[in-house]
C-alpha cells in the first residue's frame, strides 16, 4: 500500500525545487552583460587557498601571478586579493557550502582562483554539506566549464565545454529519500542554461578557426534531459554553417577519447554537467594526470579559475604537500591572465608550461622528496617565460611532433 504522508512530503519538497529553478530561469532571461575587463580601473582577483594541498599549490600559482603582473599590480591595474575562509573547517562551523561573509568578499572580486576544497562524502568525519564547487558555480552563475587538454604527440587538441549549473550535480545535495526504500535525485535541464552553454563552444570554434564541435549525450536513454541537450544542440548548430558537428553517447565516447585513430578528430566537445566532470578527468589522464588539467568557470559577470583535482588530505598526512604538483593551478592562471585580456602572458605562460612539463623537464614533480617542489617548479616555468627565445624553443619542439 502506498505511503501516502511519504508522497505527500515528496511532493512537497519537489514543489519548492520547481519554484527555485523557474525563478533561475526567469533571472537568466534578464540576460545580463560580459563584464569588460579592459574598462574597468582595477581588475580583482580573489585567491582563495582551498583545503589540504590547496594552499601549498595555490600560493606556487599566485607567485607566477604575482611576477607576471608586476607591472599591473604596481600601476593599480590589478589587485591580488587573498580570501580566507573557503576551509572545510569554516563551512562546516557555518553549516554552508561557501559562508555568507566569504561570498560577500568573492563577489567583490572580478575573477577568482580557486584552491581545491574537501567535499565531504558519506562515512567521512564532516557533515553531508555541499560542494563548494558547485555552490560557487550557482552563485555566480559559472555557466561554463572549460578544460583545454593538448597533448602534441598524441595529437590531442580538444577543449570541453561542460555545462556547469544544471544537470545532475546543481540539486545534488537536494534529493530525496522518500520513504527507506525509495531514494530520488534530480537532474535538470533548462533552454536557456543550455543553449548559452552550446552557443559559447560554438563561438570558441568559430573565434580560433575551428571547424568542428562534438556534442555528448546518453540522449538514447535519458530522453527528457539529454533529449533537450541535443536538440537544443541541433537548433544552435544551424548558426554557424560553416562550423561541422556531431554527436556521440557518453559511454562510447569514453572509450573514443583512447582510441589513437579517432580521438585526433576531436576538437572542441560540449556535455552536460556529469557526463563533464567523466571525460575531462580521462582527458587529464591522457595529458598526464588531473594535476596537470586547468579549468576555467566561465559566467557573465564573474569568472572562476581552478585545478581540477581534489585537496589530496593524504598528501598533507603524510608530510608530502610541499612536493604537490602546481601545474594544473599554473595552467588556470595562464587561462585567467587570458580572460582578463592579458592574452599574450597568457600565451607565454601556456608554452613555458608546456615546455616544463611535457618537453624539457629539468625539474619533474613526482609528488615526493626524490622530485622537485611547489614553488620550485614555479620557478622553473617562470623562468622559462622569461626566456628570450621562449617562442623559438616552444615551435621546435612542436615541429618535432609533426
Amino acid at each position: 500500500m502506498a505511503d501516502t504522508k511519504a508522497i505527500e512530503r515528496a511532493k512537497e519538497h519537489f514543489s519548492k525545487i520547481l519554484e527555485e529553478q523557474l525563478k533561475r530561469i526567469e533571472a537568466m532571461k534578464e540576460d545580463q552583460g560580459w563584464t569588460d575587463y579592459a574598462s574597468l580601473d582595477t581588475i580583482i582577483i580573489g585567491i582563495c587557498w582551498g583545503d589540504g594541498i590547496g594552499p601549498y599549490i595555490s600560493r606556487s600559482a599566485r607567485m607566477v601571478l604575482e611576477s607576471l603582473l608586476a607591472d599591473e599590480i604596481k600601476k593599480g591595474k590589478v589587485e591580488l586579493r587573498d580570501i580566507e575562509g573557503l576551509t572545510i573547517e569554516n563551512r562546516v562551523k557555518a553549516m554552508k557550502a561557501i559562508p555568507d561573509d566569504v561570498l560577500a568578499e568573492l563577489k567583490k572580486c572580478h575573477v577568482i582562483l580557486k584552491g581545491p576544497t574537501t567535499t565531504p562524502k558519506k562515512g567521512d568525519p564532516w557533515p553531508n554539506i555541499e560542494s563548494a564547487n558547485v555552490a560557487m558555480r550557482r552563485e555566480l552563475d559559472l555557466f561554463a566549464n572549460v578544460r583545454p587538454v593538448r597533448v602534441p604527440e598524441l595529437g590531442v587538441d580538444w577543449v570541453f565545454f561542460r555545462e556547469n549549473t544544471e544537470g545532475s550535480y546543481v540539486l545534488g545535495s537536494q534529493g530525496i529519500n522518500v520513504t527507506d526504500d525509495l531514494a530520488i535525485d534530480f537532474c535538470v535541464a533548462t533552454t536557456q542554461g543550455t543553449e548559452r552553454l552550446i552557443r559559447l563552444a560554438f563561438e570558441h570554434a568559430r573565434k580560433n578557426g575551428i571547424d568542428k564541435v562534438s556534442i555528448v549525450t546518453k540522449a538514447n536513454v535519458v530522453k527528457t534531459t539529454d533529449g533537450k541537450f541535443l536538440s537544443i544542440a541541433a537548433e544552435v548548430a544551424k548558426d554557424y554553417p560553416e562550423i561541422k558537428w556531431d554527436d556521440w553517447f557518453i559511454d562510447i565516447m569514453t572509450a573514443k577519447l583512447i582510441d589513437p585513430y579517432r580521438r585526433k578528430d576531436f576538437k572542441v566537445i560540449a556535455l552536460p554537467n556529469l557526463y563533464g566532470d567523466i571525460l575531462t578527468d580521462e582527458a587529464a589522464q591522457i595529458q598526464g594526470g588531473v594535476g596537470t588539467a586547468g579549468s576555467a568557470n566561465i559566467g557573465k559577470r564573474y569568472a572562476m579559475f581552478e585545478a581540477i583535482h581534489g585537496s589530496a588530505p593524504r598528501m598533507v598526512e603524510e608530510g608530502r604537500a610541499q612536493y604537490a604538483d602546481p601545474s594544473s593551478m599554473i595552467k588556470a592562471a595562464a587561462m585567467l591572465l587570458s580572460h582578463i585580456g592579458y592574452v599574450d602572458k597568457g600565451k607565454k605562460l601556456e608554452m613555458a608550461l608546456e615546455i616544463c612539463t611535457q618537453f624539457e623537464k629539468a625539474k619533474v614533480m613526482t609528488g615526493r622528496s626524490n622530485g622537485a617542489t611547489g614553488d620550485e617548479f614555479a620557478q622553473y616555468v617562470l623562468d622559462t617565460v622569461r626566456d628570450p627565445d621562449l617562442e623559438k624553443k616552444w615551435l621546435s619542439y612542436q615541429n618535432q611532433q609533426a
